[in-house]
């Protein structure tokens, strides 16, 4: 697999490359290809995450599933789409926890960009899935990849915000040393669980205010077209 990744991160998981589990991985997606399967995001987008916040820059992680697997939707970045894309239901929850919380607008593009560019990792758990078929490569072998990215970050930095939120992603928690990190946990913003733990959570001026503390500028939750 060619691997499109921001410089840091290559010199960070050059290791994870060379490991069977990554190879099978790119076998795997290319057997899929080879028999016209459509899969998601684009190829120079599966690793948009990384692209757009550098290891370095890490301060906040956004921890998703899997990609979206309807047409034009799937940027890489987690619960991210696309300027001029439907914004899809639980992102609609995320802004609206972020006007209830903070007073934010209702922004018009679901193109969470520029929460990348400021050290936000909307990073999915798994990076790829067939068209319209959701968790079709839950298996593949992307969480081995996914967990050593968590595991790194929390080995190699101190005072990263983790939100988790749903069952799944706080299954990662195990992966994150507490001791140098913050977790905050919350019901997914899904439609089917917003209501029991999401809404009212505060997570971003939660962030907002670890970070501070951290002695690090704070996110603009505001997402902007055109990014």
């Amino acid at each position: 697999m060619d691997v499109k990744m921001e410089e840091s991160w290559k010199a960070v998981l050059s290791d994870e490359f060379l490991r069977p589990y990554f190879l099978q991985i790119a076998a795997h997606l290319k057997t899929e290809k080879a028999t016209r399967a459509i899969i998601y995001p684009p190829g120079s987008l599966i690793f948009n995450a990384f692209d757009k916040t550098p290891f370095d820059k890490v301060k906040v992680v956004i921890l998703g599933q899997d990609p979206y697997h309807n047409p034009n939707q799937a940027m890489g970045l987690s619960f991210s789409v696309p300027d001029g894309i439907a914004i899809p239901p639980s992102l609609q929850n995320i802004y609206k926890e972020l006007n209830t919380d903070i007073g934010m607008p209702i922004p018009t593009t679901g193109n969470l960009t520029n929460w990348a560019k400021q050290g936000v990792l909307l990073l999915n758990a798994v990076l790829t899935v067939r068209a319209n078929e959701p968790a079709s490569h839950a298996k593949i072998g992307w969480m081995d990849f996914t967990n050593a990215v968590i595991k790194r970050i929390s080995e190699e930095h101190t005072g990263v915000i983790f939100l988790l939120w749903g069952r799944f992603a706080q299954e990662k928690q195990v992966l994150i040393d507490e001791t140098k990190h913050h977790v905050l946990k919350a019901a997914h913003p899904s439609p089917m669980s917003a209501f029991s733990g999401f809404f009212g959570c505060k997570h971003f001026s939660r962030t907002n205010f670890l970070l501070s503390k951290e002695g690090k500028d704070p996110i603009d939750w505001m997402p902007q077209s055109g990014l």
